[in-house]
């Protein structure tokens, strides 16, 4: 498999870096050109040196999440003869301590709202089968230890 990439660039604004009194705001560049603005969050780090208005790495990773358990679930469906018309889903990464007394993103919680299409239907059983299938095989639920709950 081919490497997956991302290119971060943060210049000093000038602020006191020893002080920690500098902008956390950065680009992120990922294959293919797409940038986006990041930044640390300003739950963590105060306004100036951190805005509301770029992703933090908090967000990206509830979001990578999402999108893979997203994706897989669309494959698991359409596998299992289930037509997906549209699918939502509004995450939350919580930040929680570890007994190390580390921070860490400890708990992801999904809660996707799908509208199926055509006459198959999934039962509440079958709907609960799909989404541990998609879980299971998440490349990045795979890849990291924190809790994924789908409601």
């Amino acid at each position: 498999m081919k490497p997956h990439r991302a290119t971060i660039v943060w210049t000093h604004d000038g602020g006191d870096f020893l002080k920690r009194r500098y902008s956390r705001v950065h680009t992120i560049g990922f294959e293919h050109g797409l940038e986006v603005v990041g930044s640390a969050a300003t739950s963590v780090v105060p306004k100036p040196f951190a805005i509301d208005e770029a992703v933090d790495p908090e967000a990206m990773l509830t979001a990578s999440l999402s999108a893979c358990h997203m994706l897989t679930f669309l494959d698991v469906a359409a596998r299992a003869g289930f037509q997906v018309a549209d699918y939502r889903d509004d995450a939350e990464g919580a930040l929680g301590k570890l007994a190390s007394g580390k921070y860490a993103v400890t708990r992801v919680v999904l809660h996707p709202k799908i509208t199926w299409a055509g006459d198959k239907q999934p039962t509440p059983e079958e709907l609960a089968d799909l989404h541990h299938k998609a879980h299971d095989a998440c490349f990045i639920s795979n890849s990291v230890t924190t809790e994924v709950v789908v409601e």
